[in-house]
């Protein structure tokens, strides 16, 4: 197997690269039937129309990190990482590519450069450690259906979730204890509410049976564990509401102003992001931060993405080399991942 030639793709979702990508971005962000559950007709129209409505204050958003997304730069570093790791697990023949679900490089670009490469196998590994129809689903139908059409019907290995991946809960327990170790070091008795902030979802996709809820709750679970805190030292809280549809709670907001009422310093971590990119760089880090200090949180921190931190990193690894181990579908034995619905 080490000697084939493997072709490994990394997905994320993305982001606008300049301001005049933000408009096309949005429209491809509200086109997918994964996240405009409507009929084909009604979803076009309704894209455009709140892509329209959104460009601007996206634009605001991305001027505050210098006009554009970092995350497809930041997410080519992390293949480059776990290119060289298995290169030094003997994976000499193997190459790896990057697909953003709603901008470059798409699914289509990358499908074809594949296919040049003709590999032995194709291992498709999502960046979104917990599972989500939203996401991990979505990554996936798109290539399949972009496969299918450019005719690329090589042997394809598909990571579901990790959401409780040894080296991947490691990782954020050593970056946790390095950024914050006044209150997670060793030897030290100082108190801190830990908030585990996950991207959000509106209440009706969980109720139609997406998993996310329970995958971020696992990996708050198990990294709290490897902390060795008690169930009242921390807490998960999700992110990036808009609209007025109900969605997942309680929201990160709501956390920051109790912590500042009780006085506690937070230590914040992306739970469900491993790449920098808008929702760490503003929300979290500048308008997150502000409501803290304005709730009297007495110190907040921001716990960094995970990146290419070397333990995560490795349990990439892992999880590429465990897939050209199965049939097809790997990484969880969760029957609850939707991955064929």
């Amino acid at each position: 197997m080490k000697n084939q030639k493997i072709a490994v793709v990394l997905f994320n979702l993305g982001g606008p690269d300049k301001p005049a990508a933000v408009k096309p971005f949005l429209i491809n962000l509200f086109s997918d039937p994964n996240i405009i559950t409507v009929p084909g007709p009604l979803r076009w129209f309704l894209a455009r129309i709140i892509a329209w409505r959104r460009t601007a204050k996206a634009q605001e958003i991305y001027a505050k990190i210098g006009g554009g997304s970092p995350i497809a730069a930041e997410t080519e570093k992390q293949a480059a990482a776990l290119q060289s790791e298995l290169y030094r697990e003997g994976f000499v023949n193997l190459h790896c590519y990057t697909a953003m679900r709603y901008w470059h490089p798409r699914v289509k670009e990358v499908v074809q450069e594949v296919k040049q490469l003709a590999p032995d196998h194709v291992v498709l590994l999502p960046l979104y450690p917990q599972f989500s129809t939203t996401t991990t689903r979505s990554s996936l139908q798109e290539w399949r259906s972009m496969a299918l059409s450019a005719g690329l019907n090589t042997d394809t290995h598909e990571i579901c979730c990790y959401p409780e991946q040894p080296d991947f809960i490691t990782a954020h327990a050593a970056i946790i204890k390095n950024q914050a170790p006044d209150y997670f070091g060793p030897g030290t008795n100082r108190k801190a509410r830990l908030l585990f902030s996950a991207h959000g979802l509106p209440q009706r996709i969980v109720d139609a049976g997406d998993p996310y809820p329970e995958h971020v709750r696992r990996t708050a679970m198990a990294i709290a564990t490897k902390l060795g805190l008690a169930q009242n030292e921390w807490e998960i809280c999700y992110q990036s509401r808009v609209g007025p549809l109900k969605w997942l709670g309680p929201s990160t907001e709501e956390r920051l102003k109790a912590a500042g009422q009780a006085g506690m310093p937070v230590v914040l971590v992306p739970i469900a992001f491993v790449s920098e990119h808008s929702e760490t760089l503003v929300e979290l880090d500048m308008e997150y931060r502000h409501l803290a200090e304005a709730a009297g949180v007495p110190q907040y921190i921001r716990i960094a993405a995970l990146g290419v931190q070397p333990d995560f990193v490795h349990g990439l690894s892992v999880l590429v080399q465990n897939a050209l181990n199965c049939p097809k579908l790997c990484g969880s034995n969760n029957s609850k991942c939707l991955m064929d619905n």
